[in-house]
């Protein structure tokens, strides 16, 4: 499974974002907790983007399903994450986005640059729920094989 998406650089597309990648999910029988940690890394990717990036426009996200994981791909054409201060404090409302997807995801790899903007990847095993039409895809196909 695959899917795209090109959305405006404002908050309001955020939760599109995630209902688009939780529907995607869910469809395929993907564990709700895995669904919610995905869900979580994705919003807190798409708010640097709205937040951060320096370039007006459009930032793309694109979802890639395979191989029991889940592959997660945000866009921008900004600067980058900037260099977080040494101590935002324990109450700090901003400052913890980066921490926060490291700890959902299994790979996080953020790849930017000045003049080509930022890509962050994300990369997460999937679990999934009992009745979930992946498995069941799988067992058709092995007795179909037989």
């Amino acid at each position: 499974m695959r899917f795209s998406l090109a959305l405006p650089r404002d908050a309001l597309s955020i939760p599109v974002v995630r209902r688009v990648t939780g529907d995607a999910l869910r469809g395929l029988g993907v564990s709700e907790d895995c669904v919610d940690d995905l869900l979580v890394a994705i919003s807190e990717a798409c708010t640097n983007v709205v937040q951060h990036a320096r370039a007006t426009g459009e930032y793309e996200v694109t979802g890639h399903v395979d191989d029991g994981a889940c592959m997660l791909k945000i866009m921008d054409w900004g600067g980058g994450p900037r260099p977080a201060p040494e101590d935002r404090g324990v109450l700090s409302e901003s400052g913890r986005g980066i921490r926060i997807m490291r700890a959902l995801v299994d790979d996080l790899d953020i790849d930017s640059s000045p003049d080509r903007g930022t890509v962050v990847h994300l990369r997460k095993r999937l679990t999934w729920s009992d009745g979930a039409l992946v498995r069941r895809l799988d067992r058709s196909l092995m007795h179909n094989a037989g």
